[in-house]
């Protein structure tokens, strides 16, 4: 265990060749995906043989029926009880897939370790020119033959050749085969233990009690805590544990009359009804109202002390109250017209100062009230429940033989069953179980035992402690004092479905969360655990030096709402789950953390998308749904950019650890490294801006830029070994080490057949030779008085450059576009020394930058996108075609797409479709003219040729709330501020027109004061800024013009790019108040004062002294 006892949770380690994978279900990919949720490589978990059970006639349904179903099942699981259908009920590990589904299962899913042995001897065999390799076609007779494949898997052996043949030299051998299967099942195991972990935030939570006595009970109501202890103190706590009010069912002055303190023996909420009811000592049952708590009635003379207690609502104005006894048994106050029996008993004659009625005269007295006593256990009751679903009641004692027993309220009345009991235990028993006992009969109130129909009852050793039932789930789990959680089938009684063994400690409590598909427990050691329902495995455990729980346990309590575990001790703690982070309930994200990069493969017709979370995810285009994703790829460093090799086999990806790494991304496998060699050494974090893969003259580089200002040329040579590879780039061109960038290069983009563009923080474009290493031109945009920004370095980056291919070899036209400087899209001709021949603002909004461009597959039409979310989408097919222009393209639509800034932009020319990745989390897929398709990871998927499965036209929630997403109107255009909008027209036809125009305008003045401040001020203010030169970045670094004053230096983008507080305009809420002059309110006299000539101090009034 680690020091300070932190959690355990249960994983493997991450191989460091290859990221962590998690790979889902997705059924309507052709190209073959994982269908099943738990894959043929995971553990093996050992299950005990589960035997036939007998019938029993209270669940329904006829015995063979019952006994088939079981037979079907992956594991034996609930069949029908009353009130639970079968079919209704989701089952763990079975297959619900239609026979289409089943078609369309991955082809990687047949193999087995006895098809591995047989296509091994078949790939030799297959191997007709004796190379030791395969091509496609050998590949898929291959197959087709050893997996019985029909002819419709054609699509899926081609995606599958292609991901294994990586390389893309059109042969795989028998070792790259298995070395895909191994790494994509290896990863996927990987995947499905991350996708269970789970967490405590850690230490626990602590406050004091104000109770003095032992907690009996802890429940939750509103996502509010109730505690009640012995001697009657109820406490109530928020979900943070904050108390929020301390009530006493015991009232002070009983408590003094009394010599003997009343003893609390359990409590349950009636919640319907606003009440509290308590079990005493006394053999009482007492109903109190839960806002007060004031006395309501009580029911006495009680046959047995009620030990625990459960209330449950089954009706309109009908409810059952258990209770469990020290001699076994489960007696059920049924009760019809609730409210009405309530008011009736309130009325009755008052003892102790509380009415009262005995349980004689509630049960005979009224026809509305029911009373029975089943004898069940053979020890004190531990704990029972009722479950409505079901019209059961579970109870469990530490009787072996009677341990956990699942009955009905009432008696059978199942004719033939009844006879059956009658005729197998004889005629004596008939008087006993069979004769209908009336309310006036001396042996109402007398224990009775149910038919062997009624009930079924569960053996263990040293009984049960605790319990708890899913009915979703299909699952009961028990704990006692052996110390083993076991997993019940309800339907089978004399064996378990599983041992869960780990604690060392008798168990204390259980509760099951379906949502989740876990199991918490706690032991009396204060060992909490959690187990996984579907693999009957431990995902964690929490040790009393992890949560740091002091004191002896005396209550648990689990709340599914604030996914909390409330633990009383000598002091109230509260474990808190780590949950997953939601931004918005409404709002479907892709990605946990902001998304940087988003690419359309059209090989294998799948999105890629990474994030500043490390994190890779695949889609699939035509659904949204997800496919595979990995994790770690850069450690802990961020992705900030992503691409594919040509034959789109292979990513691409970039990180802020300055490092390039090659994948294939199908089964999350790093096959190369390149290397930066300043952040090898360690000199800084050089990290990677953009990267683009290049093939020119039959070679293949990779091309990156960043923060090291360097172009970074990598040869691509793939290697047939499969060994992960550490690559350094080739030496830097002359003229980039001489007059290359003085700023972080922020963007590169290549057009054939031999020019280089990059871009840089500056806002300087270079265009390169990349055959001669020479620079073709530098690009300057003249700086733009009229432009506005709050930005330290006047906005002067270009963000993105693309190049126009279309108009490579047009020496008039405009060739390079660039998002940037100063919020303007420029069109510029790179041929004769360069010159601009267009420029425009990209969008209505003032001080906004460009963050990114595409085009269309003809460079017709440009999309740009800002860092408010909007989209804008130009025609430039005719546009800097010939000559200078002087005025922006057509603007054919524009649309908000997300509520922060975007950063990825990619046109799908096959379907015209646009995909669009943003810091908000999210990647959305729109057509063209800016119809909302979807999320990627949204719940239901969509189908790019319906368009009625399109969220169209509904837009995303989080830009139809977001205030500047709001239309512009013509009487708001006209309106100077939301003061005027609201109150101007009211105030224009009301008495007084001027006075009150003036105050407004004095008012606005004042709302709109200018702040001036000196240039001392100002280069204090950056001499201080936080985000100066880092201490770990020598001297000589420190001199160079990145860390200027002047400049924003190398981390100034990113504190560029937070978010800012927009004014909208107007003067805020409390400026807005109306004020009034106070009325003159008259003054009262002053009174006469003499003083004591004797003592200056002593002050009174005169008509004291007169008194």
């Amino acid at each position: 265990m680690p020091p300070g006892g932190d959690a355990i949770p249960t994983r493997r380690p991450v191989r460091p060749s290859s990221a962590s994978a998690n790979l889902q279900s997705h059924e309507s990919f052709k190209s073959g995906l994982f269908d099943n949720k738990r894959p043929s490589t995971a553990a093996p978990v050992e299950r005990p043989k589960t035997g036939v059970p007998k019938a029993h006639h209270w669940r329904g349904g006829s015995e063979t029926a019952d006994i088939e179903k079981i037979k079907l099942q992956r594991r034996p699981t609930l069949s029908t009880l009353e009130g639970l259908d079968e079919s209704d009920v989701p089952r763990t590990g079975t297959n619900n897939a239609s026979a289409g589904d089943l078609l369309k299962s991955k082809i990687e899913e047949k193999i087995n370790i006895d098809t591995l042995e047989l296509l091994k001897q078949a790939f030799q065999e297959a191997d007709e020119d004796g190379s030791g390799e395969l091509d496609l076609d050998e590949f898929k007779i291959l197959l087709k033959s050893k997996l019985n494949l029909a002819g419709t898997k054609d699509q899926q052996i081609d995606a599958l050749f292609y991901k294994i043949d990586w390389s893309s030299d059109g042969n795989i051998t028998w070792d790259e085969f298995c070395t895909y299967m191994q790494l994509e099942y290896a990863e996927k195991e990987d995947s499905y233990q991350r996708s269970k972990d789970v967490m405590f935030h850690l230490p626990a939570k602590t406050e004091t009690m104000p109770h003095r006595d032992t907690i009996l009970k802890i429940t939750d109501t509103d996502g509010t805590f109730i505690a009640c202890s012995q001697d009657g103190i109820v406490s109530f706590w928020d979900e943070g544990l904050r108390l929020k009010r301390t009530r006493s069912v015991v009232p002070s002055d009983l408590a003094v009359k009394q010599t003997k303190q009343k003893w609390i023996t359990d409590f349950s909420i009636m919640s319907q009804y606003n009440k509290i009811i308590i079990g005493t000592g006394d053999r009482e049952i007492q109903f109190f109202e839960l806002s007060s708590f004031e006395p309501y009635c009580q029911i006495s003379l009680l046959e047995t002390v009620p030990l625990h207690m459960d209330f449950c609502s089954t009706g309109t104005e009908e409810c059952i109250i258990l209770y469990g006894d020290t001699h076994g048994c489960v007696n059920i106050l049924s009760i019809r017209g609730a409210g009405e029996c309530l008011r009736t008993w309130k009325k009755r004659p008052k003892q102790n100062g509380i009415a009262t009625i005995s349980l004689n005269d509630a049960a005979r007295g009224n026809p509305n009230v029911d009373f029975i006593s089943w004898k069940v256990h053979g020890d004190w009751v531990q704990e029972l429940r009722y479950y409505h679903d079901i019209r059961q009641v579970i109870s469990c004692s530490n009787s072996t033989n009677t341990a956990f027993v699942i009955g009905s309220t009432s008696g059978s009345t199942n004719v033939e069953g009844s006879l059956k009991d009658i005729k197998d235990q004889g005629p004596q028993s008939k008087s006993d179980q069979t004769r209908l006992i009336k309310k006036d009969d001396a042996s109402y109130f007398s224990p009775r035992h149910r038919l062997e129909t009624d009930q079924s009852a569960f053996k263990v050793y040293k009984g049960v402690k605790t319990f708890a039932f899913s009915k979703s789930r299909n699952v009961i789990v028990t704990g006692g004092m052996d110390r083993i959680v076991r997993m019940w089938n309800p339907y089978v009684s004399n064996k378990p479905v599983a041992l869960l063994r780990g604690h060392n400690a008798p168990i204390f409590y259980l509760f099951i969360a379906s949502e989740e598909n876990r199991v918490f427990s706690i032991s009396t050691d204060k060992c909490v655990k959690i187990w996984d329902i579907q693999d009957q495995n431990c995902l964690l455990t929490v040790r009393p030096k992890g949560h740091k729980i002091r004191g002896d346990l005396q209550a648990c309590h689990y709340s599914p709402s604030n996914k909390s575990l409330a633990v009383a001790t000598d002091q109230m703690a509260l474990l808190n789950l780590k949950l997953k982070p939601v931004l918005h309930a409404d709002i479907v994200t892709t990605h946990k953390e902001p998304v940087t990069s988003a690419k359309y493969n059209d090989a294998f017709r799948q999105v890629l998308t990474c994030s500043e979370g490390s994190i890779v995810k695949l889609w699939d285009f035509e659904t949204g749904n997800s496919v595979f994703d990995f994790g770690e790829a850069h450690g802990d460093a961020a992705i900030t950019c992503l691409d594919f090799d040509t034959t789109g086999r292979r990513c691409l990806t970039g990180g802020r650890d300055g490092a390039i790494k090659i994948w294939n991304y199908n089964n999350g496998h790093c096959l190369m490294t390149l290397r930066n060699p300043s952040s090898s050494r360690g000199e800084g974090n050089d990290e990677i801006c953009g990267l683009t893969y290049v093939e020119m003259n039959k070679n293949r580089y990779v091309v990156g830029v960043g923060w090291d200002r360097c172009i970074n040329i990598y040869i691509d040579e793939p290697n047939d070994t499969g060994l992960h590879q550490l690559v350094d780039p080739q030496d830097r061109w002359e003229d980039d080490k001489r007059n290359g960038h003085n700023e972080d290069i922020l963007s590169i983009a290549f057009c054939p057949p031999n020019l280089l563009a990059t871009s840089s923080y500056d806002g300087e474009v270079i265009i390169w030779n990349m055959v001669s290493g020479h620079i073709f031109c530098h690009l300057w945009s003249p700086a733009d008085p009229t432009y506005v920004t709050d930005a330290l370095n006047g906005d002067g980056t270009v963000n993105q450059v693309i190049f126009m291919k279309t108009r490579a070899y047009n020496k008039d036209a405009a060739s390079l576009i660039a998002s940037g400087p100063s919020g303007s899209i420029h069109f510029w001709n790179v041929f004769q020394g360069g010159h601009l021949l267009a420029k425009f603002k990209g969008s209505k909004h003032s001080a906004v930058m460009i963050t990114t461009l595409i085009l269309n597959g003809g460079d017709q039409v440009l999309y740009s996108g800002d860092s408010y979310g909007f989209v804008h989408c130009w025609n430039v097919s005719s546009y800097a075609l010939f000559d200078k222009e002087t005025s922006p393209p057509e603007l054919i639509t524009m649309w908000r797409a997300h509520v922060e800034n975007i950063n990825s932009l990619d046109f799908i020319d096959e379907h015209k479709l646009l995909i669009t990745a943003s810091s908000d989390c999210s990647v959305r897929l729109w057509n063209k003219d800016g119809d909302y398709i979807g999320t990627f990871g949204q719940p239901e998927p969509w189908d790019i040729y319906n368009m009625s499965t399109w969220q169209h036209p509904m837009a995303p929630f989080d830009v139809l709330v977001d205030p500047m997403s709001m239309p512009e109107h013509e009487v708001i255009k006209k309106k100077a501020n939301t003061h005027q909008v609201v109150h101007e027209d009211s105030a224009a036809n009301s008495d007084g027109e001027e006075e009150i125009q003036r105050e407004i305008q004095a008012r606005l003045n004042h709302a709109q004061q200018t702040f001036h401040v000196d240039d001392n001020t100002i280069a204090q203010q950056l001499k201080e800024r936080s985000f100066s030169a880092p201490k770990n970045i020598g001297k000589s670094r420190r001199a160079t013009s990145a860390y200027d004053p002047r400049h924003g230096g190398i981390r100034l983008r990113h504190e560029k790019l937070k978010h800012t507080a927009v004014d909208r305009g107007g003067p805020s809420e409390y400026q807005m108040l109306r004020c009034y002059d106070l009325a003159n309110c008259p003054q009262p006299d002053p009174p006469q004062l003499k003083i004591n000539k004797s003592n200056p101090f002593d002050f009174y009034a005169a008509e004291d002294v007169g008194a």
